[in-house]
C-alpha cells in the first residue's frame, strides 16, 4: 500500500515505485476494477493552460474509478483570477485565488491543477507559487497535472512505457534537448530526469551548454554535451525542448540560447542507438524536434506513451482515493 499523501508532485509522493508499476499493469488489465473507490467522490480538474492528453486521460482515469468530474478552464468561463498577494485589484482580475481556492475545495474531494511556468521569474516559478496555494488553502489532496517545474503524470506514463518495451533489464535512456521555435518550460524534462533517476535505468542527459537542468532533478544522471556520444548504444531516446533553466546564469532563465537544427532527431541520429525507441510527450513540432520518418517508424512510442497517460493518472488517483 502506498504511503498517505496530500499532494502528488514528485516521484517520492507515489510511494514504492516498484509496487506502483505493478499496480499500473494490474489497472491496465482491468481499468474498472476499483469503481467502488470513486463512488460519490468528485475530482475537480483546473486548467490555467491548454491541454489535450492531460485533460482527456485524467478525466477518463477518474471516470474509470467511478468518480464524478468537474472541469474548469480558468481562461474560458471563470472570473479572471489574481494570483499574487498584496496587490490592488483595480485591473481586469475580479477574484483572488485566496478566495477562489477554498470555494473550489468545498465542491470536490480531490483537486487536479495544471499551470505552466511564466518563464520570466525563476524564483516565482520554482517556488511553485500558484499550485502551492492550492495545497495550502484548498483543504483537499492536490494532484499536479503539470506545474511550473514538474509533470509527474507524464513521467510516470513514460516509465510505464519503458518498462513495457525495454529490451534489457537496465536500459540506457537518453533525454536529449531538441530545437524549438518557442521558449518552453522545463517541467517535462525535469520530471523525466527525476523519475528515471528513481528507476533502474542508465540515464544520460544531453543538451547544448547553458541548458543545464536544476540539480534537484538531474540527480545522478550523466550529463553529456556531445549528442552523438550520448546517443550511442541508447535503447530509448526521449527528445524534448526546454528553454534555459537559469541554473548557471539566472538572467538567462526562460530564454532560447540555441536553435541548432543539428540536434533534431532524424534517422541518422537513431542509427547511433542500439535499435532505440523514440519517445516524446506530445504535442511535437515535426521537423524541429523529430523528422517524419522517425516519429512514424515502428520504433516510435509516442502513441503508447499517450495511451499510458490514462494508466498513470488512474494509478495516482486510486492511491489518493485509498487515503481519503
Amino acid at each position: 500500500m502506498s504511503k498517505p499523501f496530500r499532494t502528488f508532485f514528485n516521484v517520492e509522493d507515489l510511494g514504492d515505485l516498484h509496487s506502483a508499476l505493478a499496480e499500473a499493469q494490474a489497472i491496465k488489465r482491468d481499468r474498472y476494477a476499483f469503481q467502488h473507490l470513486g463512488k460519490n467522490k468528485t475530482l475537480l480538474m483546473i486548467f490555467f493552460n491548454n491541454s489535450l492528453r492531460t485533460r482527456l486521460s485524467t478525466q477518463k482515469a477518474a471516470t474509470n474509478l467511478g468518480m464524478n468530474v468537474i472541469v474548469l478552464d480558468v481562461n474560458a468561463g471563470a472570473w479572471k483570477l489574481e494570483t499574487e498577494r498584496g496587490v490592488i485589484m483595480d485591473g481586469d482580475k475580479s477574484e483572488h485565488l485566496l478566495e477562489a481556492i477554498p470555494v473550489m475545495g468545498s465542491y470536490c474531494d480531490i483537486i487536479a491543477v495544471r499551470s505552466f511556468a511564466g518563464l520570466t521569474d525563476r524564483e516565482f516559478d520554482y517556488a511553485e507559487t500558484i499550485v502551492g496555494q492550492f495545497v495550502r488553502y484548498s483543504g483537499r489532496p492536490v494532484v499536479a497535472m503539470e506545474t511550473a517545474t514538474v509533470h509527474p503524470l507524464q513521467a510516470f506514463a513514460d516509465l510505464i512505457t519503458i518498462e513495457e518495451h525495454k529490451p534489457v533489464a537496465r536500459p540506457k535512456v537518453v533525454l536529449t534537448w531538441a530545437p524549438h521555435c518557442r521558449a518552453l518550460p522545463q517541467a517535462v524534462p525535469n520530471s523525466f530526469a527525476q523519475w528515471m533517476n528513481a528507476a533502474d535505468v542508465d540515464l544520460v542527459v544531453t543538451h547544448p551548454e547553458g541548458y543545464e537542468l536544476d540539480p534537484q532533478f538531474v540527480g545522478n544522471a550523466r550529463v553529456e554535451y556531445d549528442q552523438r556520444k550520448a546517443l550511442e548504444g541508447a535503447h530509448f531516446v526521449y527528445a524534448k525542448n526546454w528553454s534555459c533553466p537559469g541554473v548557471t546564469r539566472p538572467e538567462d532563465y526562460g530564454k532560447i540560447l540555441s536553435r541548432d537544427m543539428s540536434w533534431t532527431i532524424d534517422s541518422e541520429h537513431m542509427s547511433w542507438t542500439d535499435n532505440g525507441f523514440f519517445m516524446h510527450c506530445l504535442p511535437v513540432r515535426r521537423g524541429l524536434i523529430v523528422s517524419d520518418d522517425v516519429i512514424e517508424s515502428d520504433h516510435s512510442l509516442v502513441i503508447p506513451e499517450a495511451a499510458n497517460r490514462e494508466i498513470s493518472a488512474e494509478t495516482v488517483l486510486k492511491r489518493v482515493l485509498e487515503d481519503l
